[in-house]
């Protein structure tokens, strides 16, 4: 199993992993990101980077257990930074732990570091290049696998973790396990390619030990210390410090040497790599630890305190070491026991890609220039060109693109704004789940056309007077379509000015008209995908017609001022309340536009045609009215009803509603009765020679008759007078002033009474 897993349930693709690793070691899967071990070097950058813990260590503990449990002779060998991570406990009581837990034998890994100290002393003296120390796992994986050109300058020698397994080994027997006890993960990558030469079997983390103490309820801080096993060290328990590995090797460097490099640290390390690879620096020797502080400060350290705790643990351990035991096998010559090394190129190639590949990727970020190539670096690479390589060899995803992705949230957030807009333009309207109401024949035959077309994708021509319903047969149409889930846009073309009608349509550029001062996108392109519904379309100019013909011929729009065309898949349906065919006659309609447009014809009629369907609407309307107000109106009385037929609705539809909602203000009980209806209903009431007297609303009932005698006498005095304004008040007694205010009310003026008289006779 390989040492570093991926939990895809939990992976959540933020790319801090891919982010963070120096190697690129990190693929992009569907839904989740996953190791590339060809490609990997056992950092742990990707464990604690990764929020979700997705990235997790393969449990060995498991496998520690069965060890435990065989008949096998298991021996412990524990990291040099041992100290810094059990400072509850002595390295004593530890010991004891971990002979508790079933092991055999404890030893101290810091042996390994003095066994490897004489290779590290005939690298020096015959080498003629540069040395780099081999120590380091992390290190040793960088150079096999990402810079194989340097493998010859790597030191010949074995890791201090293997030459104590070889040493073991070498001793007891190889039926004998070893497992190392580390806080360093790339341990865990080296072992699974030492396991062929059988000198280490397992490599446990600090916390996985701890895992087992837990488990076997071991409290080490309660029991007494025991002696370690084997070959007792001294000089190597500083190995594991900053800067300590040569001390601990027992090599004789002058600190002054400007021959001898150290570095620590993913940054100085890869940097270090980089110029010994480009040939930019050429020293004696470099010793490399990729973690910073030194092996106290690796991926399994202790947290709980701080770096200088860490470091004074081991200091103190050195100055007071623990008691040994060393058993006589362990006294016996080691010169049978190699600890030599040689290296391998595992160096995993990439497919590169073709100028046009880059290409092709900078601009599906939108990077169409090299002023659009930023290099942030939030991605993670160093360039924008060499982000798009990674996406082209499955290192990198398109979405960790920081400033694209803020570009697409900006413009979603345009987009989402722009509906708002819109859904909020219908609420106000109250429109958004009205129904055509009415049982008439011609109600009747348009509800049927409008079933028969809402399916199709057909572009729809719908006449009509004005409120007489056209924008709900619009609505009713797109319901009935496969589009209905999609939005519904609607546009009166009246209601905005011929010079804004185009950019609120098509969108704008910046800059291409005064108060442009960003893109925006049309109602077209907000309505891709669903329909949009343009009202009084007759009323739009010739250059409008022009840019509207394009759209429904090849689906494209333009914005104002721009140079390329976006394709958009919009149903269209039209409405007017003009005759395009006398338009077409005289020239202020497009002929072309108007075939296009005049696909499917639906004609909604006028509420004076629809006198059966009148009750039904009055009272739909009154129910809305009742519950816009809330007042508790029970119905309509049957005058009121009656009246209501023989009006002649010039405002159709429109006017219905206004009255009934009027009429449910004023009413004072439970009833819409004809006085609360306006006057021209109650005289065309009376025109048919009912009586309209109500003994229970005298008052109420009283006005219209009223008003309708004062009418016929202003017009009697005017006629007298021939038309004069002043003769006729002074016939009528009553000042100038007031005489107007009479005119006024009643809609009337002095000589065009005098005038209609006259043509009447």
């Amino acid at each position: 199993m390989y040492p570093i897993i991926t939990i895809s349930d939990h992976c959540r693709k933020c790319y801090s992993c891919m982010r963070s690793c120096p190697v690129k070691a990190i693929k992009v899967e569907n839904t989740y990101t996953d190791i590339i071990p060809e490609r990997c070097i056992g950092c742990g950058n990707c464990l604690s980077n990764c929020p979700q813990h997705a990235k997790v260590l393969s449990d060995n503990v498991s496998v520690t257990e069965q060890l435990l449990a065989s008949r096998d002779i298991v021996v412990a060998v524990l990291g040099c930074s041992f100290p810094s991570y059990f400072h509850y406990a002595t390295p004593g009581q530890l010991a004891a732990g971990i002979r508790r837990a079933g092991f055999a034998e404890v030893h101290e890994g810091a042996s390994g570091v003095e066994l490897i100290g004489l290779e590290y002393a005939k690298a020096l003296e015959t080498s003629e290049g540069p040395l780099i120390s081999s120590h380091c796992p992390a290190v040793i994986d960088l150079i096999e696998r990402h810079y194989p050109q340097l493998l010859k300058n790597l030191v010949g020698a074995v890791t201090h973790m293997v030459a104590m397994g070889r040493m073991v080994k070498g001793i007891l027997g190889s039926h004998v396990k070893v497992v190392y006890i580390s806080s360093c993960v790339a341990a865990k990558f080296q072992v699974e390619d030492e396991k062929a030469c059988g000198a280490v079997d397992l490599v446990l983390t600090y916390r996985e030990l701890e895992s087992i103490f837990s488990s076997r309820s071991i409290d080490i801080t309660k029991i007494e210390p025991e002696p370690f096993d084997g070959r007792e060290p001294h000089l190597g328990r500083l190995f594991s410090l900053s800067q300590g590995s040569f001390r601990a090797l027992n090599l004789d460097i002058d600190p002054l040497d400007t021959e001898i490099m150290t570095a620590e640290g993913e940054v100085n390390v890869m940097g270090i790599v980089k110029d010994l690879a480009a040939g930019r620096i050429s020293p004696k020797l470099v010793d490399l630890r990729y973690c910073y502080d030194g092996c106290i400060g690796g991926p399994g350290k202790n947290s709980d305190i701080t770096e200088f705790s860490r470091r004074n643990q081991v200091i103190s351990h050195f100055k007071s070491p623990p008691e040994y035991r060393t058993s006589e096998p362990y006294l016996s010559d080691l010169s049978g026991i190699t600890f030599t090394r040689s290296f391998t190129d595992r160096h995993a190639k990439l497919p590169l890609p073709k100028g046009s590949d880059v290409k092709k990727i900078l601009q599906a970020t939108n990077k169409f220039t090299r002023k659009d190539e930023l290099d942030c670096r939030a991605c993670g690479y160093r360039t924008c060109r060499e982000y798009a390589v990674a996406v082209f060899q499955g290192l990198a995803d398109l979405e960790m693109c920081l400033p694209h992705n803020l570009q697409q949230l900006e413009e979603e957030r345009g987009r989402l704004i722009q509906k708002y807009e819109l859904a909020k333009r219908e609420l106000d309207q109250g429109t958004r789940d009205e129904f055509i109401v009415g049982s008439d024949s011609k109600t009747l035959e348009a509800l049927e056309q409008i079933k028969q077309v809402g399916p199709t994708p057909t572009t729809v021509l719908v006449r009509g007077e004005s409120g007489t319903g056209k924008e709900l047969a619009a609505r009713a149409i797109h319901r009935l379509s496969k589009r209905g889930d999609k939005l519904l846009v609607t546009v009166n073309c009246t209601a905005i000015t011929d010079s804004l009608l185009e950019s609120e349509l098509f969108g704008h550029k910046k800059g291409a008209f005064t108060g442009a001062i960003a893109d925006k996108k049309g109602l077209f392109e907000a309505a891709d995908g669903g329909t949009i519904f343009l009202d009084e379309i007759g009323d739009i100019t010739p250059k409008l017609q022009g840019e509207l013909l394009r759209v429904l011929d090849i689906g494209e729009v333009r914005p104002v001022g721009g140079t390329s065309s976006k394709r958009v898949d919009v149903r269209l349906i039209a409405a007017t309340n003009k005759c395009l065919e006398d338009g077409v006659r005289d020239g202020w309609f497009r002929e072309d536009l108007y075939y296009r447009l005049n696909v499917f014809s639906i004609t909604m009629p006028p509420l004076r045609e629809r006198t059966k369907s009148i009750p039904e609407l009055a009272h739909y309307f009154l129910d809305k009215s009742r519950k816009k107000l809330g007042k508790n109106i029970v119905g309509i009385e049957e005058r009121a009803i009656n009246a209501m037929m023989r009006y002649p609705w010039p405002g159709n539809i429109r006017e219905m509603q206004n009255i009934i909602e009027r009429a449910a203000v004023l009413t004072n009980d439970e009833l819409i009765k004809l006085g609360n209806l306006p006057l021209a209903f109650a005289e065309s009431y009376a025109e048919e020679g009912e009586d309209v007297i109500d003994l229970r609303s005298f008052k109420k009932e009283r006005e219209p008759h009223v008003l309708r005698v004062e009418k016929k006498l202003i017009q009697r005095y005017l006629n007298d007078a021939g038309g004069n304004v002043s003769k006729a008040a002074q016939l009528a007694n009553i000042p100038r002033r007031t005489f107007y205010r009479i005119l006024d009310k009643h809609g009337l003026k002095g000589r065009s009474i005098r005038a209609r008289d006259h043509g009447e006779e």
